[in-house]
């Protein structure tokens, strides 16, 4: 366990275990590297596996602004310069897919394959250009009051809806642990920058082999979004787990290993 700096006073935790080529994992909303735990063991046997929890998430440093895509991009390419890695996989998630798309595209030389899991990429809401999900200026307000008004009944909610099934209170209780490590104007900038943030304009500069999981019953980013992404990438893979909702390394843990797997060592 290692802190980077990556802006003024502002550091980032990150986990980096095992060797050889480098897999980057960045979680999503509210979450930070634990969720990744069964994919670290798994991968580490043969790679150099690397969790970076996004600033306001997990350990990382939790300062009041500097949530937007392209800073929180920044920051996760300052960490990777700061522990020498390039020619790596980046694997992001849900809202870490956004951040993980605008990385591919900004720095190719960093980024040699792209993996999105539970995430659209370029876009977590409605636009005239993708016609998926509600609008921002619809789905942003209640979000953000009701992160206002009662964060942890809120938060408590929107993990939930995210299971094609009841998770469980044991997996609930967890999670809403890790989100709660975020405070709640990290979450509000964050709300804001994942549905606001339009990266459309980028995928002709995403060359690189590209792995879209994503779970069928999605209700956060849909498998429809991830079909049409599919079909702009000039060079994309996508794998749909039937009845997986948004947490497909929970809900499908074996079948979202053996595809990542796959994709990762080339096959």
């Amino acid at each position: 366990m290692v802190y980077v700096e990556v802006d003024r006073d502002i550091r980032l935790h990150v986990q980096d275990l095992g060797s050889g080529t480098p897999v980057v994992l960045v979680a999503g909303f509210g979450l930070d590297h634990q969720v990744w735990d069964r994919q670290v063991r798994v991968l580490a046997e043969r790679y150099r596996v690397i969790c970076v929890d996004q600033r306001g998430h997990g350990l990382s440093d939790k300062p009041l602004g500097g949530y937007g895509v392209d800073r929180l991009g920044l920051d996760l390419r300052a960490a990777l310069a700061a522990l020498e890695v390039r020619g790596c996989a980046m694997v992001g998630w849900s809202f870490g897919g956004q951040v993980a798309f605008q990385v591919a595209a900004e720095d190719p030389g960093l980024v040699e394959r792209l993996v999105l899991v539970g995430s659209n990429g370029v876009r977590a809401s409605r636009s005239a250009e993708f016609p998926f999900g509600l609008v921002p200026e619809k789905l942003a307000p209640p979000l953000v009051e009701a992160e206002k008004r009662d964060r942890l009944s809120a938060r408590r909610a929107t993990i939930a809806g995210g299971f094609a099934e009841n998770p469980g209170e044991d997996v609930l209780r967890w999670l809403l642990d890790r989100s709660l490590q975020m405070p709640s104007w990290a979450a509000v900038s964050c709300y804001e920058s994942m549905l606001f943030t339009d990266l459309t304009a980028e995928i002709p500069r995403v060359t690189m082999p590209v792995l879209q999981l994503i779970g069928s019953d999605d209700p956060v980013h849909s498998a429809k979004g991830a079909r049409w992404l599919n079909d702009r990438l000039s060079d994309s893979r996508l794998v749909e787990l039937p009845g997986c909702g948004h947490y497909p390394m929970l809900e499908a843990a074996a079948e979202f290993d053996a595809a990542l797997l796959a994709f990762l060592d080339g096959r």
